[in-house]
């Protein structure tokens, strides 16, 4: 009998079992028992995030950042709670065009990501890449990609390369409820089951794509079932609260890495900005987006669980303090650096003659 699915606002996490009930499942995911060390970096690397994107939202209006930007305001937990649990240097990161907080999140300096948003030759990819396309060969992080789903494939031939060279690392592909549509993922569901491949697909699934609502855009709108005729199991996260997210990390990576194949993860999370910096979000209601802020806010969260460990006011105070000085820097780091010399539009390109 299929197990009843986590409701979108709870904080408890399920396994989907329809199709693969009588095979071997991952253990159901219990939240991860952070020290008082452990959950004071987990609220200052939230909040870089959450005020990294609010200065990066303020440089897209004043001009100083062009073309497309997609803010990951609201979705902190995710990347936090997942990659806080990766091995830096050993295990792959990818993800699709919503990105600054994943190279956060993997402790890339804020000055070179800010640098990239503004095109400036200090940036981590010189400047060429810009919001969608940053990318670090050094972090094992490759992309940032503006094509929809792209990174699933990639991250699933990541997965490949780990598996390959026998070097112990697995991939982290992120996408969105949008792109868990898109034909080439199932594909790469279909390989990396075949072969076992050491990935975590994780469904940021932010409950809008775009303009449109998973409801309306997905007949099963259950994403963290949609591995299960491929017999990947799943499982649905809070990806609202951090220590959710990190117990089902602890979970996946044990699955993963003890050779039984892909899993599928499904973080029920939120945006509070539009799609892009160009979208006013005009498809939901303010009241819905305050409601979330009001509930389920990860950073608040996170904030009340500290205080309930003795963590006082002050302290915490003092931490946005240097959060809110470390961001200013980034910015201020970018705006001062020159940009790319024109040479640098002939360089990092291949051409083949014959």
């Amino acid at each position: 009998m299929a197990k009843t699915p986590a409701k979108k606002t709870g904080k408890s996490a399920s396994a989907s079992g329809d199709v693969i009930a009588n095979r071997e499942r991952p253990e159901t995911p219990v939240p991860y028992k952070a020290s008082k060390d452990e959950l004071l970096k987990f609220y200052k690397d939230m909040l870089l995030i959450r005020r990294f994107e609010e200065k990066a939202g303020q440089l897209y209006g004043l001009g100083l950042i062009g073309g497309f930007c997609h803010l990951y305001i609201g979705q902190e937990a995710v990347a936090i709670g997942l990659q806080s649990a990766l091995t830096p240097g050993k295990d792959s990161v990818i993800t699709g065009y919503r990105d600054h907080g994943h190279m956060l999140a993997y402790g890339i300096d804020p000055n070179v990501i800010m640098a990239e948003l503004t095109g400036r030759a200090a940036g981590i990819s010189r400047g060429k890449g810009g919001s969608m396309h940053m990318f670090s060969t050094e972090h094992k992080f490759y992309g940032g990609h503006g094509i929809v789903g792209a990174q699933v494939s990639l991250g699933t031939g990541l997965a490949f390369g780990h598996k390959y060279s026998g070097d112990g690392g697995v991939c982290l592909a992120y996408f969105g409820d949008g792109a868990s549509n898109q034909g080439q993922v199932y594909e790469s569901f279909n390989m990396a089951e075949l072969w076992k491949l050491p990935i975590i697909f994780v469904i940021e699934n932010n409950q809008y794509a775009m303009g449109t609502s998973v409801n309306r855009a997905s007949a099963e709108d259950q994403l963290y079932r949609r591995g299960e005729s491929f017999r990947i199991p799943g499982l649905q996260v809070d990806g609202m609260d951090v220590l959710a997210v990190r117990g089902a990390a602890e979970v996946a990576l044990d699955w993963v890495r003890s050779g039984k194949g892909p899993i599928l993860l499904e973080m029920k999370t939120y945006r509070y900005r539009g799609h892009s910096m160009s979208d006013p979000a005009k498809y939901r209601s303010r009241e819905e987006v305050q409601a979330v802020r009001e509930k389920s806010d990860p950073i608040d969260g996170c904030k009340d669980d500290l205080l309930a460990m003795g963590v006082g006011e002050d302290e915490l105070k003092a931490i946005e303090k240097e959060i809110r000085a470390i961001v200013n820097a980034s910015a201020e780091f970018a705006e001062q650096a020159p940009e790319p010399d024109l040479s640098e539009l002939h360089t990092d390109v291949l051409v083949e003659t014959y």
